[in-house]
C-alpha cells in the first residue's frame, strides 16, 4: 500500500483559514502573530499530520540518508547486538544511522521521534518502550514516514513488526526443562504491558500443561527485565512455601540476575536449580556456569529490520509484512544434571 501524501503549509493554511505566511511565521516560533491565531494554527498542525522539516528549513540537502534507530534499552546486550547488525547494513548502503536509547521511557522515546522527524530522517527502525500507547505512532504513520518496529509490537497496529517466535523459544525452553525432571516450574520476569511478554509466557504455560506440569506448579513472577529483576524474582520465589526448581526468564538479563542471586545464597546454578534465558547473548556462551537460552539471532533481526526498511524507502511505501524469525535452544551447563536419573551430563 502506498503511503499518503504529505501535508503542506497550504493545507494548514486551508485548514485553520490563514495565509502561508502566517503558517511559515507560526512554524518559526514568531512573536508577531495573535496568540489566537498561532492555537489555531497549531492545531491545524496536529489535525493534517504535518511534520516541520527543520533540515530542509536550514537549506540542507533535500533527501536524507539518516535513518532513526531508536531503541528501548541499549543497556541490555540483546538490543546492542541487535543494532550493531542494523549498522552492518546501512553502513554498506550508504546510509547514516543515528541511535538514540529511549530508556523504557514514552515521553523520552516520544522527544527523540519528534527531534528526528523534524530533522528529516528517511525511515524509523523503533523498539517501542514500556507503555507506548497504540496513538503514540499516528502522526508519523500520517506523515508517510516508513517505519518498522523490532521485538515489540502494539496491540491494533499495522506498523510492520520484525520479531522472533517467541511462543516457540519459550515451549522449547519449558519442554527441555520438564524433560530433565523438574516438576514445578517459574516463569520470571517481564510484565503484562508487553505483547512479547504474552507471547513467551504463553509458550511456556501451554507446554506445562501439555505436559503434565499442574497448574498450581506452574508459577509466574513479574519484574524488570534486568539483572536487578532477575534477583528480585528469585527472591521471591524462594520465599514460597513450595519453592520451584526451575526458571524460564523473560531473557537473559532476568536469568543473569537469578544466577547471581543463588550464588549469594551459596546455591549453584545448575546443580541447585535450573536457569534458561532468552535471546542468547554473547556473554551467555562465556557466563559461569555457561546459560542454556533461547537463540533468536540477535544480529540477524537488525539486519532483517534494515533491508526491510531500505526496501520501504525505495519503494516508497509504509507497509511491509512481519517477519517472524527462527529460534532454537542452545543447550548448556545452566540446567544441571538429569534430576530423574539422580545424575547424567550437565544440559
Amino acid at each position: 500500500m502506498a503511503s499518503r501524501p504529505k501535508a503542506t503549509i497550504l493545507d494548514i493554511a486551508r485548514e485553520a483559514g490563514v495565509s502561508k505566511s502566517t503558517v511559515s511565521l507560526v512554524l518559526q516560533g514568531s512573536g508577531l502573530i495573535r496568540p489566537e491565531t498561532a492555537l489555531r494554527v497549531r492545531k491545524a498542525i496536529e489535525d493534517v499530520g504535518y511534520v516541520y522539516n527543520r533540515g530542509a528549513a536550514n537549506l540542507r540537502k533535500a533527501h536524507s540518508n539518516v535513518i532513526g534507530m531508536v531503541i528501548n534499552d541499549l543497556t541490555n546486550p540483546f538490543f546492542a547486538e541487535m543494532a550493531v547488525g542494523m549498522e552492518r547494513v546501512f553502513q554498506s548502503a550508504g546510509i547514516v544511522p543515528f541511535i538514540a536509547n529511549t530508556a523504557e521511557n514514552p515521553v523520552r522515546q516520544e522527544e527523540v521521534l519528534k527531534s528526528l522527524m523534524e530533522q528529516g530522517v528517511a525511515g524509523l527502525i523503533v523498539s517501542p518502550a514500556r507503555g507506548t500507547t497504540s496513538g503514540a505512532f499516528r502522526r508519523i504513520e500520517m506523515a508517510g514516514l516508513p517505519i518498522v518496529f523490532t521485538m515489540r509490537r502494539l496491540p491494533e497496529s499495522r506498523i510492520p513488526v520484525i520479531a522472533p517466535d517467541n511462543h516457540r523459544g519459550a515451549w522449547l525452553a519449558t519442554a527441555h526443562l520438564i524433560g530433565k525432571g523438574h516438576r514445578r516450574l517459574v516463569f520470571f520476569g517481564g510484565s503484562s504491558d508487553l505483547v512479547v511478554y504474552h507471547e513467551r509466557l504463553g509458550g511456556f504455560r501451554e507446554a506445562c500443561e501439555a505436559l503434565g506440569i499442574a497448574k498450581r506448579d506452574t508459577l509466574v513472577v513479574e519484574g524488570e527485565t534486568s539483572r536487578k529483576g532477575g534477583i528480585a524474582c528469585l527472591e521471591t520465589a524462594l520465599a514460597m512455601a513450595e519453592p520451584p526448581t526451575a526458571a524460564l526468564c523473560f531473557n537473559d538479563a532476568v536469568a543473569f540476575g537469578v544466577m547471581l542471586a543463588l550464588r549469594k545464597r551459596g546455591l549453584e546454578p545448575g546443580a541447585d536449580f535450573a536457569v534458561v534465558g532468552f535471546d542468547d547473548v554473547i556473554e551467555a556462551q562465556h557466563y559461569m556456569p555457561a546459560l542454556t537460552s533461547v537463540a533468536v539471532d540477535s544480529a540477524g533481526l537488525g539486519e532483517r529490520a534494515a533491508h526491510v526498511m531500505l526496501k520501504m524507502i525505495q519503494s516508497r511505501t509504509t507497509r511491509a509484512e512481519d517477519h517472524i524469525g527462527a529460534v532454537n535452544l542452545v543447550v548448556r551447563d545452566s540446567c544441571g544434571p538429569d534430576r530423574r536419573a539422580g545424575m547424567g551430563d550437565a544440559a
